[in-house]
């Protein structure tokens, strides 16, 4: 595909479960959802950056301070959902699924994200990294497993694989949370119906998983910090001061 139109699209969902209202928690004297913008808006790749929220409260904040936004209905089970939504207002070739809670993104995950696209027959990607020993046995640090062509098997909030035999040599990747998307398997996507492992682990992109459909991993040039709890909270924030 030449030249491919790319939405960068950030969900912000404010009824987080496990940390409520988090795209609006202060970080280093601005939102979350401000940081995370910001990141987005410094990818080159992305031809325009949208916020896709549940939440009037959002919108208004997206309204004042001028960000481009599409208020969707609260009841979309996902965060790729929202940017099906997205996807019948605004036009692309590309939907990336920039998650409301990484404001440390860089423009290199978004290249790592896009590079599987230069074959036709990827139509969904995301990202790993080696999982950090503290996060070996953290619920909130995804694990996945794919195969050799990069193609995922599973993803778990386990740790996967199990090392049975305690040898030490199993490498076990952390998933991060960003989608790229071509139009039609995107809407694909919200066609399915929610399946058992995607209500088990609540694990959106599960659902891809259990109907067959393939999704391309690719690695990632550094983590992130996905911010999921007060202790993430901090751990950002004190990030963000030494960055401003």
């Amino acid at each position: 595909m030449a030249n491919p139109r790319i939405l960068g699209v950030i969900p912000a969902r404010l009824a987080s479960t496990r940390l409520p209202r988090k795209v609006l928690r202060e970080l280093a004297g601005q939102p979350l959802l401000h940081w995370v913008y910001r990141a987005a808006l410094a990818c080159p790749q992305f031809d325009q950056v949208v916020i896709a929220t549940d939440s009037p409260e959002v919108e208004a904040l997206c309204r004042e301070r001028g960000w481009p936004s599409l208020l969707t209905s609260p009841d979309l089970p996902s965060g790729t959902d929202r940017l099906n939504a997205v996807s019948q207002s605004v036009d692309a070739d590309i939907y990336v699924n920039v998650q409301g809670d990484e404001p440390l993104l860089q423009p290199g995950h978004i290249d790592a994200i896009l590079a599987p696209f230069v074959l036709e027959h990827v139509d969904v990607s995301t990202l790993k990294v080696l999982c950090r020993q503290e996060d070996i046995d953290n619920p909130n640090a995804v694990k996945v497993i794919t195969a050799s062509d990069g193609r995922a098997l599973y993803f778990s909030r386990a740790t996967i694989p199990f090392d049975r035999d305690g040898a030490g040599t199993a490498q076990i990747w952390k998933h991060l949370g960003l989608y790229a998307y071509r139009k039609a398997a995107l809407q694909r996507f919200a066609s399915l119906p929610v399946g058992i492992l995607e209500q088990t682990e609540r694990l959106e992109q599960l659902r891809l998983l259990e109907h067959g459909l393939a999704l391309y991993v690719a690695e990632a040039p550094c983590d992130t910090i996905g911010v999921d709890t007060e202790e993430d909270l901090q751990r950002v924030a004190e990030i963000l001061r030494g960055m401003v």
